[in-house]
């Protein structure tokens, strides 16, 4: 199985910072490579380039011996023969893709998956961020931060550099559960529907968490 994390593929692989035992774990983070030069990974980190977060992510890697792939172009293509895998899960990936890496990225899912695979999807829930707005906060200063479609440009030579270094790290779509229902259907998966955190149609999901980010996330399942 494939996973694919924002770092946001496992029949198991993309996976941030949390890999899943028994999947195959796709990230495009740069800690990945960066994990086996210690070296060269804490010049980075002291001289302010990388987050304490990816210190965190390099240690665990290292600690549990996890055997990553660091994927710099899933949006083009998944190393993967067509319809090797039973199951596509990826988490807080899709909304860094523009509208046509999106589509690519689902056509690679498609491609890859066995027939009858599922594929499934967790990304940030657009209509929870609005109603909070609509209902709650009525701040529309916090409402746009809180989708990160927009990040200030990077000033002075140490954010330039990292800029360089780790790209781009803001939205470029986001999605409720409608708009990405039409989105996986319209790359020719069927049955696309909502998945209530803790369930799944994946027959054997392991160590999968079913209920990650549950407080800001949608997940959708779809069939191949």
């Amino acid at each position: 199985m494939l996973n694919c994390v924002d770092g946001e593929a496992t029949d198991q692989r993309g996976i941030g910072g949390t890999p899943t035992p028994g999947w195959t774990n796709f990230d495009n983070s740069l800690t990945i490579p960066l994990s086996k030069h210690p070296l060269l990974w804490k010049t980075l980190f002291h001289a302010g380039l990388l987050h304490e977060s990816a210190k965190i992510y390099a240690q665990s890697i290292r600690d549990r011996n996890l055997q990553l792939v660091w994927i710099r172009n899933a949006a083009r293509r998944i190393p993967l023969p067509d319809g090797s895998t039973s199951v596509v899960y990826s988490s807080h990936m899709l909304e860094h893709l523009d509208r046509a890496e999106a589509r690519c990225f689902l056509s690679e899912a498609f491609r890859v998956l066995e027939r009858g695979g599922v594929l499934r999807i967790a990304v940030p829930d657009l209509l929870r961020r609005a109603r909070r707005y609509l209902e709650e906060t009525k701040d529309a200063d916090s409402f746009v931060a809180s989708t990160r479609l927009a990040a200030d440009k990077p000033h002075g030579l140490a954010a330039s550099l990292k800029f360089l270094l780790v790209g781009p790290r803001h939205h470029h779509w986001m999605y409720d559960a409608a708009s990405l229902v039409r989105l996986i259907e319209s790359v020719r998966f069927h049955d696309a529907a909502e998945a209530p955190p803790g369930s799944t149609r994946i027959v054997d999901p392991g160590e999968l968490n079913l209920r990650e980010r549950e407080e800001e996330s949608i997940y959708l399942e779809a069939l191949r």
